[in-house]
C-alpha cells in the first residue's frame, strides 16, 4: 500500500469513530509530531531574535523607511 492509499484509509477510520477522547488523543498525536519552526533555529538564530523581541519591547525600534535608506 502506498502512503497516499494509507493516509485515506486512515482517514476513513477516523471518521467511523465516535469516541471523542480517542479522537483528542489522536489529534494531540498530530499535533506534537508537526515541525516547530523555532527548534529547527540554530541557538545564535534564537539568540538573536530573542534580543530583537527584547529591543522592541523596550522601545528601540526604527522606521521602515528609514531601514530602507540604511541598506541602499
Amino acid at each position: 500500500m502506498d502512503i497516499k492509499t494509507t493516509k485515506i484509509e486512515l482517514v476513513k477510520a477516523i471518521l467511523e469513530i465516535d469516541n471523542n477522547e480517542f479522537i483528542q488523543r489522536v489529534a494531540d498525536f498530530i499535533n506534537k509530531e508537526k515541525v516547530d519552526f523555532w527548534n529547527e533555529l540554530s541557538s545564535a538564530e534564537q539568540k538573536e531574535i530573542k534580543q530583537g523581541i527584547q529591543e522592541l519591547d523596550q522601545g528601540k525600534k526604527v522606521s521602515y523607511d528609514s531601514f530602507l535608506k540604511k541598506i541602499s
